[in-house]
Formats: C-alpha cells, structure tokens, sequence
C-alpha cells in the first residue's frame, strides 16, 4: 500500500469522526469525536504534504481540547427539588417530552406517579431530569420513572440520585432501588455503573 492510498483511508477515518460528532447527543462526546477527526485529518494532511489542512485542524484541535480542559475542570451544581404530581409545569416538561420519554419507557403514562415520591433534579439551576418513585412498605423503592433530557445522558445523575443524595431516599423510607427486567434492557448501562444487580424478576440496589 503506497502513501497516498494510506491518506486515502485516514481521510475517510477523518470524515468519519466528524460524520458522528454531529450524530452524537451531548457536547463533550462532540468534541471528542471531533477531536479525533482533527487528529486524523491533521495525519491525512501530512502525507499528502498539504499546510492549510494540517494548520486548520491543528488549531480547531486546539480550541477542543481548550473547551474539554473547561469542561472537564468545571464543577456543576446539581440539586433535587421534590414536584408534586399534579404540578403544571411538571405536567408541562412530560408532555413537551412524550415521545422521547416513551421511547425508554413505551408504557409510562403521567397517571402513573399520581401517590409517588416525585422530584427534579437541577444542574446548573436547569432542569435535567425527573425521578419518581413508588415506595412500598417493605422499603422497596419502585422506579415508575427516571428520565433525563438528552443533553446531560452522561450518568452523572444517577451517580448524584443513588451516592450522593441517597439519604434524600433513605429519609423517604426506601430501603433498596428496585428496576423491573423490562426496564433493565432501556437501563443495562446505567444500572450497571451504579451497581444494580439481579434478584428475580427485579435489578435491585442497596441504599
């Protein structure tokens, strides 16, 4: 394989990473997989001997890696509100997500947290996600809902629901977390990271 078919191939790399920088949700996955096609493209440009393509990547390289370090270094401010069932603008945020929100959880209708323990969680004073929970006598808590809005699907909530504020559940009178199986295949990377394992037909955590 000669020079320029290896050019070839890394450009198509190259326009590949950005072809999915675009698809990707969230800001950070765009810079990384923009990233990654500057670096392609800045090696494209280099066999070929090309200067404004090495120098153009070079510095769209920079200004990645520049918002990334930010990003990366930035401390957000998440906080859990509790919402009644009935509340209009909690009505609202359901309905302006429905289809995205059924297409987690097919089933769920709003009618569903009516007697829940309900609440949103904040990042940045903006409303990210809305978490709702039956809570049975034994201590199960029973998630009817957990729905986060594309932009913040890092996990970063789940952590901040499930460790940091747990004892905001445990003073509700839940005992453990419970998802059922049909939940786990919308939820498997999720419940995985946060340590959910199987107990008959439920996955189920420990607080």
């Amino acid at each position: 394989m000669n020079t320029a078919q290896i050019a070839e191939y890394i450009g198509y790399l190259a326009s590949l990473f950005l072809i999915v920088s675009l698809i990707v949700s969230g800001d950070i996955k765009f810079r990384i997989y923009n990233s990654l096609g500057c670096i392609a493209f800045i090696i494209y440009g280099a066999f070929l001997g090309v200067w404004p393509v090495i120098l153009t990547n070079a510095l769209l390289l920079a200004i990645n890696i520049i918002y990334l370090s930010k990003q990366f270094n930035y401390k957000e401010k998440f906080e859990i509100v509790e919402i009644e069932n009935n509340d209009i603008f909690l009505q609202k945020f359901l309905s302006f997500y429905e289809n995205d929100i059924k297409t987690f959880e097919p089933s769920f209708q709003p009618n569903q947290l009516i007697g829940n323990y309900t609440f949103v969680v904040l990042r940045d004073l903006v409303i990210a996600n809305v978490f709702s929970t039956k809570i049975h006598p034994s201590g199960d808590a029973e998630v009817m809902l957990n729905y986060t809005t594309k932009k913040y699907r890092d996990y970063k909530i789940s952590k901040f629901i499930f460790e940091k504020e747990k004892q905001n559940l445990l003073g509700k009178g839940a005992k453990r977390i419970v998802y059922s199986k049909a939940q786990q295949t919308k939820f498997k990377k999720l419940l995985d990271l946060n340590g959910f394992i199987e107990s008959g037909d439920l996955f189920v955590k420990n607080l």
